[in-house]
C-alpha cells in the first residue's frame, strides 16, 4: 500500500474521530484526579441525564442576577447584584425596583433575597446588602414589606457585618425552624472567620424579628464559624442543614466544598482545607479537590440529591446524598453551554430549578441576552 493511500486512511479516521467528539462530546465521562478520600474522582458531565431537555428563559438582558425567590402566584423575585429587585411574571416582563443605600463593588451588592414564611398575608421580605460605611465597606440584612411593586417599612435586621470587594457571603435562607440563616464571607480577612466575636466568615441563625434566639451556641448571631465563603444553603430531607463553599482562589485554587453544618461547629478556614484535619475543625464531606474549581454560588436539595451553579466550573453541579454524612455519583449539566452559573433555586413544587447566569459580572464572556433566569425542568 503506497503511502499516499496510507496517508488518506489516516486523515479518514482523524476527520471520523472529530465527527464522533463533535456529535457525543457531552456525554463523555470527566475525570479528576485528586489523592483525597472526600474530593471528586469521577465526575459524568451530561451522561446518563436525570434532567429533562427543557429550558425556559424566564428573564434576559439582567445585570449579575444574584438570587431568586419563587412565589407563590406564579411570579418570581430575584436580585440584581447592581441594586435592584426584579419582580417577574410569567410573561417575561421585568419590573426593576430600585432598593436604597447599595453600594455595588467586587462581588458585594445587593445580594440574598428571601420571603418571611407568612409572605402571603403581611408581604415581608428580606435582603442581603452591601453598603458603605464611614469605615469602609459593610454588610446588612433588611428587612421591607414588598406590596404592589413598592418597597416600604424598612428595618435593619442585623448590621455591622464585615464587606470588602471579595468574600461577601450573602445568602439568605430560612429553615425547618422558623429561623432566618445568614451567609457571611471572611471580607478577605481569613483569621476572622475563627474569631466568634466577628460576624465574618460565618453562618448567623436569627428569629424572623433579628433578635437572637435562645439555644444558639454562642449566645450570638453565630450558628457556625471557619467559613471562608459560603454561598449555598440547603435543608435535606431530615431537616439537616448543608452549605456550599468557596475554597481557595487565585494561583492555588480548588478545595470547594460541600458541607454538613454543625451547630457550633468550626469548619476549619483558614488552618485547614480540603481532607486536612485539626483537633476541633470539621472537615468537608465532599470537595473539588487541589486542581479543580467549581466556584459553588448556590445549593439545592430536590428529592435526594443537591444541586448548585458552579461559577469557574460553568455547570450545573449535581451529587446524590447516600446517607447521613455521604454523597455520591457528582456529576455535571449544561457544561459551557449557558457561562457561568450562580443561583440554583427549586420551584415550589419541586418541579423544576430557577437558574441565573452571571456573565456579566466582570469574570464571564457575555452570550446573546446575558444575563438570564432559566427554568430547568427536572
Amino acid at each position: 500500500m503506497s503511502k499516499k493511500v496510507i496517508g488518506y486512511i489516516i486523515l479518514v479516521k482523524l476527520v471520523l474521530i472529530g465527527v464522533v467528539i463533535l456529535l457525543f462530546g457531552d456525554t463523555i465521562t470527566r475525570t479528576v484526579f485528586a489523592p483525597t478520600d472526600t474530593s471528586i474522582e469521577n465526575i459524568t458531565s451530561d451522561g446518563d441525564v436525570s434532567i429533562k431537555d427543557e429550558v425556559i428563559v424566564r428573564a434576559s438582558q439582567l445585570s449579575v442576577p444574584w438570587a431568586v425567590e419563587p412565589l407563590h402566584d406564579g411570579t418570581i423575585l430575584a436580585t440584581e447584584r447592581t441594586g435592584n429587585l426584579l419582580h417577574i411574571p410569567t410573561d417575561g416582563s421585568v419590573t426593576r425596583i430600585s432598593v436604597p443605600d447599595v453600594e455595588s463593588t467586587g462581588e458585594g451588592g445587593l445580594l440574598g433575597v428571601v420571603t418571611h414564611p407568612s409572605f402571603e398575608t403581611n408581604r415581608l421580605i428580606y435582603l442581603y446588602v452591601t453598603h458603605e460605611t464611614d469605615i469602609g465597606v459593610r454588610n446588612r440584612v433588611m428587612q421591607y414589606r414588598f406590596m404592589e411593586g413598592v418597597l416600604d417599612q424598612e428595618k435593619i435586621i442585623i448590621d455591622a457585618i464585615p464587606g470588602a470587594r471579595y468574600h461577601d457571603g450573602g445568602q439568605l435562607a430560612i429553615g425547618p425552624d422558623a429561623k432566618l440563616y445568614v451567609t457571611t464571607g471572611d471580607a478577605g480577612e481569613g483569621d476572622m472567620a475563627q474569631d466568634k466575636d466577628s460576624l465574618a466568615g460565618k453562618i448567623l441563625r436569627l428569629n424572623l424579628d433579628g433578635s437572637i434566639p435562645q439555644d444558639n451556641p454562642f449566645d450570638s448571631a453565630v450558628y457556625s464559624f471557619g467559613h471562608r465563603n459560603p454561598q449555598g444553603l440547603a435543608w435535606d430531607d431530615e431537616g439537616q442543614l448543608w452549605s456550599s463553599e468557596h475554597g481557595r482562589s487565585g494561583v492555588k485554587s480548588g478545595f470547594d466544598e460541600l458541607n454538613k453544618i454543625i451547630e457550633g461547629g468550626n469548619y476549619g478556614w483558614p488552618i485547614i482545607e480540603g481532607d486536612e484535619e485539626a483537633e476541633d475543625m470539621i472537615t468537608p464531606v465532599v470537595h473539588s479537590g487541589p486542581d479543580d474549581t467549581w466556584a459553588p454560588a448556590s445549593l439545592a436539595f430536590v428529592d435526594g440529591t443537591f444541586y448548585w451553579g458552579g461559577l469557574r466550573g460553568q455547570a450545573l453541579y449535581a451529587v446524590d446524598k447516600t446517607g447521613n454524612n455521604s454523597v455520591d455519583n457528582v456529576r455535571m449539566y449544561f457544561r459551557e453551554k449557558y457561562g457561568r452559573l450562580r443561583a440554583v433555586v427549586p420551584s415550589l413544587d419541586n418541579g423544576s430549578l430557577y437558574i441565573t447566569t452571571s456573565n456579566t459580572d466582570g469574570r464571564g464572556k457575555p452570550l446573546d441576552g446575558d444575563d438570564k433566569i432559566i427554568e430547568i425542568s427536572l
